[in-house]
């Protein structure tokens, strides 16, 4: 587990902080086609191993959307937030996908807590995010989430 905070002045003192990185976890054909099946998003490039072979990455491809929901699961390993009464997921300012991800590879959150600011009732916090491919020369993806934390 990463870091544990109690309330809302502990957290605005991680201002700037370096959260770490997640554990690795493994982007399976079996939770491309999940995500797949929940989305409506079947393109082969995603779920036909046989025809994504042949394609241009030599392997199907997690939905660029698939690895930023995982965001989430890895980012609660780097921190978590106690003494709060609700967490809310507020949206992203930025998002890029440098380079896909293959089924069969790893991927893991290094996250930074750039910014802590105060709203009506809490604190919005800015966590600026790079999900890695294990072995990648490009990350999978780049962004900047936004949350919400409330007394």
């Amino acid at each position: 587990m990463g870091i544990t905070v109690n309330g809302l002045d502990e957290l605005k003192k991680l201002a700037g902080s370096d959260l770490g990185t997640s554990e690795w976890i493994e982007v399976t054909q079996e939770r491309i086609n999940t995500f797949a099946d929940a989305t409506g998003d079947h393109q082969w490039i995603h779920v036909d191993p046989e025809k994504a072979a042949a394609g241009p990455f030599g392997a199907p491809i997690a939905h660029g959307y698939l690895t930023l929901s995982l965001f989430i699961p890895l980012f609660t390993e780097l921190l978590d937030v106690e003494g709060v009464s609700t967490k809310v997921n507020y949206g992203l300012n930025k998002v890029r996908f440098p380079a896909p991800v293959k089924v069969g590879s790893r991927i893991r959150l290094a996250a930074r807590l750039a910014s802590v600011e105060d709203v009506p009732g809490g604190v919005q916090i800015a966590v600026d995010g790079t999900i890695e491919i294990d072995g990648g020369p490009k990350p999978a993806a780049v962004l900047q989430s936004l949350s919400r934390f409330y007394a």
